[in-house]
């Protein structure tokens, strides 16, 4: 795994989380129980902290930064899915941020919302719990999830980490 200090900026990553080899954790990093990390995923906390919460995936190819007056966070049970963008952000606990998303500087993402894929979630935007946000820019659509609605998605995440740890093996 490619896991980096950078001056006194340490990961601080869970025993139990993954991190997979081809994934890059930099500075001041925090890993969460369980939390994955996916092949090309960046988390870069070399201005500020990034926390990853319990349970939580970053997937293929997403990139997390933060910039040295906004850290960037992910709360317990989310998914940020492949080639997701984040900067100076909150996704708070249970929400899913899809595949190619970008979330920007003081962006909110609610419990339970989702930020549909390709979407762009601008500086400051607040999208309520149980929202979606959808299109570039994004437009809130209020009340339009059930809570756990990407429960399915947390726990295939959870269980497939644990695969990886497990079997996982390099081949040439």
């Amino acid at each position: 795994m490619a896991i980096y200090a950078l001056g006194e900026r340490v990961p601080d990553i869970d025993d139990t989380a993954y991190v997979h080899p081809d994934a890059v954790v930099i500075g001041s990093v925090v890993l969460g129980p369980g939390a994955s990390v996916w092949p090309h995923a960046v988390i870069r906390g070399d201005d500020n902290t990034i926390s990853v919460g319990e349970g939580s995936s970053i997937q293929d190819g997403s990139v997390l930064h933060c910039t040295p007056q906004v850290v960037t966070t992910v709360g317990n049970f989310c998914t940020i899915g492949h080639l997701a963008h984040l900067e100076g952000c909150t996704v708070l606990d249970h929400a899913l941020v899809g595949s190619g998303a970008i979330v920007l500087h003081g962006a909110v993402i609610g419990r339970h919302a989702l930020v549909g894929a390709a979407a762009l979630v601008p500086g400051g935007m607040e999208v309520p719990e149980r929202a979606m946000a959808l299109g570039v820019p994004a437009k809130i659509r209020a009340d339009a999830l059930p809570e756990f609605h990407a429960k399915m998605n947390v726990d295939t995440y959870i269980q497939r980490a644990e695969r990886f740890r497990s079997e996982l093996r390099r081949l040439d």
